[in-house]
């Protein structure tokens, strides 16, 4: 009877695709001894994983991808006796496995990763950092893509001298081996797998520490050092701001952010270290402009919201990404104010409100929704929740959700059965409306804004937006008029560029004496002509503490006072701007299209043209891609760039250079030009232009 169980078993796992083993089987520790390369995309390593058989099973396997080498390590005893084949998805565990005892397998393995652990060059070194949401830290590290089998990684790294690495949890020791370096990281507490991460690169570090004394390290690039206040400012406000408004202690022993290059998004909430984006990593001025608060705050949120407490599927993704999002906003609401906090959610509103007149619309527990719907109509969601029971309630059932739940799997019903407890209050209309309806609930979100002096003003200023100048010139005088609430004054800027210039210039002069940087960053973008006698008060904004303001007043200036762009060139020659280089291309751009210095246009064009380069950020990239097309000024190595980003791993990148290359095969000269160039590309790359041209 033993036997036949076994192999109904068996063909369960297998006969029909290896199905889910959580119920068979626990995984409750992975530790791993890895090797890292600074040259190749290779990684390597010893595994020792611990598990807990809950029904007789004659297999066991790990999620495991891009394996080329793999072997037990150690005979297993006459006792506890298996074999280890793969299929190119599972590394599988063949024995006696019975239930109520717990087996460690031991092995080794080598892998190739095309995903999840990425090796990426930069012009100042290599880096490697992974990225494993969804299901793909298999790809590097063999493990359980179920996210609702929790195991506590500890993780040991080999890597080459030179380079700092971060990973999961807290380093106990780190020691020199020759040429190499020893890393050991310890977790006391299990995780979901797609929570595992590494990074390695030339990074120095800031150490804090949270007033409930966690420490954190904020790592940089050493270049970057006099960026490090801008790009990490309030970190530390907002980490002690989080743990007293959740009301649970931050769960884990210590908390890392680390920027790298070229990242598939924002930033990542790996347990313990959120590594991020380096375009976020800003000096003051671009603090103005681009700054990490919002992401930092939001990956910082999910160490509870998503790490701590994690969805059982798809379907209660909100859990995450809506509760990331709403405890970000009032962490920001903290430090920005509640001006802030409701303008955020008014322009969050406007989307989905327009999501849901197009019948577009989504329903929270739709595990299909968009990230606009998880994330802003989750916040929403939040918000309304939290008006509806009041503050206490909500902070209790919240903290209650959390300490029950901790290290465990939930579901929607979980969280709203403990707000329920502590509100008294039935919760089904609420989930009716705001969780399973796919239409916004615009009403309710307008009355809600409602409720602040703020936004009453703001659509009172709103509702004037048809009337001509005569009927509003009065309520958008007083907007400029001291104390300046930014975004009402913003607004009357943004209605004034409905009229011509002369007939407001009063005003837009009043909006630039508000020396409110983000008013008079209005009037750089939105004003679409500028009279003579405005010149020189436009001309103060390419000295605003604004890379966004300048690049527009810079832009516009040189497009409509062609007699004074000399005094331009000169004024913005040097500046870089923002981490795309936002001044330095703009630039380059405008030289090349006017007669300026024309001895030194073979010069700047080479110099665009450099930053095609794939040691360049792709951001940087996109933008020098797109002067250039505008120019028809590509070089051999600018089409081999293209090649190269066509192939590149962040889908935005790509799409976008595949788009840039059909246009540019259209031309024959442009195909022929790539034929000649098939011995200059890496194999994935020819593969790509081949099959491009003969699509044609």
């Amino acid at each position: 009877m033993v036997y036949k169980l076994f192999i109904l078993l068996f063909f369960s796992f297998f006969g029909k695709g290896i199905a889910q083993q959580q119920a068979l089987v626990d995984f409750q520790r992975i530790d791993a001894y890895l090797t890292l390369s600074d040259t190749t995309n290779h990684v390597s390593g010893r595994v020792s994983a611990t598990f807990e058989i809950k029904k007789a099973i004659d297999s066991v396997y790990l999620n495991a991808k891009n394996i080329t080498v793999y072997e037990l390590s150690s005979s297993p005893s006459e006792e506890n006796s298996y074999t280890l084949s793969y299929d190119q998805e599972h590394l599988i565990f063949k024995g006696d496995f019975q239930p109520e005892k717990a087996y460690t397998v031991d092995f080794t393995y080598s892998a190739k990763p095309v995903k999840a652990l990425y090796h990426v060059t930069t012009t100042l070194g290599d880096q490697v950092w992974s990225q494993g949401q969804g299901k793909y830290t298999s790809n590097w590290l063999p493990s359980i893509d179920d996210m609702n089998d929790k195991i506590e990684f500890d993780l040991k790294f080999t890597a080459p001298k030179g380079f700092e690495l971060v990973a999961n949890g807290l380093l106990t020791e780190k020691s020199v081996h020759g040429d190499m370096i020893i890393w050991d990281f310890d977790m006391t507490h299990p995780m979901s797998s797609y929570l595992v991460a590494v990074a390695m690169g030339d990074y120095a570090a800031k150490e804090e520490q949270s007033a409930s004394g966690v420490p954190m390290k904020f790592y940089y690039y050493p270049q970057d050092s006099s960026k490090v206040n801008a790009t990490y400012r309030h970190s530390k406000r907002m980490f002690d701001f989080l743990e007293e408004e959740i009301g649970v202690a931050y769960p884990w022993k210590t908390y890392a952010q680390v920027p790298v290059k070229d990242f598939l998004y924002a930033g990542m909430e790996n347990t313990s270290v959120t590594i991020f984006s380096d375009a976020f990593v800003v000096d003051e001025i671009g603090f103005n402009d681009q700054n990490y608060v919002n992401v930092n705050a939001h990956e910082l949120a999910h160490q509870w919201f998503g790490d701590l407490v994690t969805e059982t599927s798809g379907t209660h993704h909100w859990l995450h990404e809506g509760f990331a999002s709403y405890y970000a906003l009032l962490a920001e609401r903290e430090i920005f104010g509640d001006d802030y906090y409701y303008f955020k959610l008014y322009e969050s509103a406007e989307r989905l409100k327009a999501l849901s007149d197009q019948g577009k619309g989504e329903a929270l527990l739709n595990p299909k929704a968009s990230s606009l719907t998880f994330y802003e109509k989750g916040a929403w969601a939040l918000h309304m929740l939290r008006e509806r029971v009041g503050d206490e309630p909500f902070k209790k059932g919240v903290k209650n959700y959390l300490e029950k739940h901790a290290f465990k799997n939930v579901t929607t019903s979980d969280f709203l059965s403990e707000v329920e407890n502590t509100s008294g209050m039935p919760l089904q209309l609420f989930r009716e409306d705001w969780l399973e309806q796919s239409a916004f609930q615009g009403y309710a979100a307008v009355n809600s804004l409602k409720k602040s002096a703020f936004m009453q003003r703001l659509f009172e200023l709103i509702a004037l937006r048809e009337k001509g100048i005569d009927a509003k010139r009065t309520a958008i005088e007083k907007t400029f008029a001291f104390p300046v609430n930014t975004y009402l004054a913003q607004e009357a800027v943004n209605q004034l560029s409905e009229f011509e210039a002369e007939a407001v210039l009063e005003l837009y002069e009043k909006a630039l004496a508000t020396n409110d940087l983000y008013v008079r960053q209005a009037v750089a973008k939105m004003m679409n002509t500028i009279p003579e006698v405005f010149r020189k008060k436009f001309e103060t904004l390419l000295n605003d503490e604004s890379y966004v303001t300048q690049e527009a007043a810079f832009f516009r200036l040189w497009e409509q006072f062609p007699a004074n762009r000399v005094t331009y060139f000169e004024t913005m020659q040097g500046k870089v701007g923002l981490p795309n280089h936002n001044l330095e291309l703009l630039w380059h751009a405008l030289h090349l299209a006017s007669d300026y210095k024309n001895v030194e246009k073979p010069a700047v064009l080479a110099h665009l043209q450099s930053f095609t380069a794939p040691e360049y950020a792709y951001q940087i990239r996109t933008e020098a891609f797109s002067y250039l097309y505008q120019f028809n000024q590509f070089s051999d190595q600018n089409l081999l760039d293209l090649a190269q980003a066509s192939t590149h791993h962040v889908w935005r990148f790509r799409k976008d250079a595949r788009r840039l290359m059909g246009l540019l095969v259209e031309d024959e000269e442009y195909q022929n030009r790539y034929k000649s160039l098939y011995d200059g590309m890496a194999a994935e790359e020819r593969a790509y232009v081949t099959k491009t041209l003969a699509e044609l």
